[in-house]
């Protein structure tokens, strides 16, 4: 090991400093790989979903009657054209219980679940007012009751209706597509001269299964929901966040009570006058942040690694008059972004904790080796290490954390500068320079 040349010292600078710009397009190169992996991930997803059943979103159940309209085209002939009235229910209470299972497609999993739904609820004083549809024109003996389901493949069971204590048959599809567009009907008794005081109740249990989330849709004047399941990182989302919920390793429970003065739609409408896919809220089922997503915080994280290892290496240069070639230092970088190939691949197949402290294990035990062997001091290569741990603690740390990430990585960026002036103070760097 020769000594330092002074005179050498700003241009060494320099040629760290643009190494060090170099040095993203490789960080830039794992990013893609990454962002590959990621797709692979989501087809995989996909695909599991396309043979089990999407993602639910549950809208129902919803009275529609039609009637006719007349009218006259330009020959004065006259026709004749059915519509639909639309009305929903005056109370609405959903009771489930889900359970989650995991799938596996290769590497990649995902969550799916099976849920039992029980619905319950009233619909009060059927009859049509403040409308200019003639009564004679409404047909009540062809009203039927739908409920929307997203994808109709996750039905496990028969459906059953209980009208007014009556069973009657769900059949699949729905007669119109005013409000929903995928679902289950079934047709209902309503007389018309029992629309003003007839309150009628339904009842049925839905057993459904879906992938990742599960929505409802408050269609009624008053809607409950009571939601339970052993899942104990559920996310919460939607247009309505629960009243109460409880979360524990055991799993979860949370309630919703919705009002209609909560939403941007009456209680009846004609056609297609409103919609009601703004208002659902639910629950996601989603794995806690993965490695994919992890890795690619740490690989944000890159230009502030390699450029502090360098600081050190440089720092250790002037300070024990040590000398590295511009080609260890690229060494040296290159095994600091092949960390997160490692880290990448190894948390493919293995909890990502772990696969961190493996990729930076081996990383760091490198990195001291090679600097043994090029500083040519036990003690030096020791301290490297040492702040390698230390860096690579602080990452994993910011890594877990998210409220607080930037306020941890604000601090810490502090921190460091603040150790790197202490310790650079003392540089004469004019006379380094001369």
């Amino acid at each position: 090991m020769t000594e330092q040349p002074k005179a050498n010292i700003s241009i060494k600078a320099l040629i760290i400093s643009g190494m060090i710009i170099l040095l993203l397009v490789p960080t830039l190169m794992i990013r893609i790989l990454v962002k590959e992996r990621q797709d692979r991930q989501k087809e995989a997803i996909k695909e599991i979903s396309s043979k089990w059943a999407d993602a639910q979103t549950i809208t129902g159940p919803i009275i529609s009657i039609p009637y006719l309209e007349y009218s006259k085209d330009a020959n004065e002939n006259v026709i004749k054209t059915k519509k639909y009235l639309h009305i929903l229910p005056d109370q609405l209470t959903i009771d489930g219980i889900i359970n989650p299972e995991k799938r596996y497609r290769g590497i990649f999993e995902t969550m799916v679940y099976r849920s039992s739904l029980n619905f319950n609820g009233y619909f009060s004083n059927l009859l049509v007012k403040d409308t200019s549809i003639p009564i004679e024109n409404i047909l009540y003996d062809q009203a039927f009751i739908s409920v929307g389901i997203t994808d109709l493949r996750g039905i496990s069971e028969n459906l059953i209706l209980n009208w007014d204590n009556k069973p009657i048959t769900f059949n699949s599809g729905i007669e119109t597509n005013d409000i929903l567009k995928s679902g289950i009907n079934s047709s209902v008794k309503i007389n018309k001269t029992d629309t003003i005081n007839k309150v009628h109740y339904f009842s049925f249990k839905l057993d459904i299964k879906g992938s990742q989330n599960i929505y409802f849709t408050p269609i009624g004047k008053e809607t409950l929901v009571n939601m339970s399941s052993s899942f104990d990182s559920p996310s919460f989302s939607g247009a309505f966040l629960p009243d109460t919920r409880e979360i524990s390793k055991k799993g979860f429970s949370a309630n919703w009570k919705v009002l209609h003065l909560n939403r941007n739609y009456p209680q009846s409408w004609l056609n297609k006058t409103y919609s009601v896919d703004n208002s659902s809220f639910g629950l996601d089922l989603i794995l806690p942040l993965n490695n994919y997503s992890k890795t690619d915080r740490s690989i944000k994280y890159a230009i502030l690694f390699i450029a502090l290892t360098f600081l050190i290496f440089f720092f250790l240069e002037l300070i024990n008059n040590k000398s590295i070639h511009p080609l260890q230092y690229a060494l040296i970088g290159f095994a600091l972004c092949v960390f997160y190939i490692l880290l990448l691949s190894i948390s493919e197949h293995i909890n990502y904790n772990f696969a961190y402290l493996i990729a930076s294990i081996m990383t760091i035990g490198l990195i001291w080796w090679y600097s043994r062997s090029i500083l040519g001091e036990k003690r030096l290569s020791s301290l490297i290490g040492v702040n390698l741990i230390i860096l690579y603690g602080f990452i994993f740390t910011i890594i877990q954390l998210q409220d607080f990430a930037l306020l941890l990585g604000s601090l810490g960026l502090f921190t460091i500068l603040a150790i790197v002036m202490y310790y650079s103070r003392k540089i004469n760097w004019i006379n380094l320079a001369k």
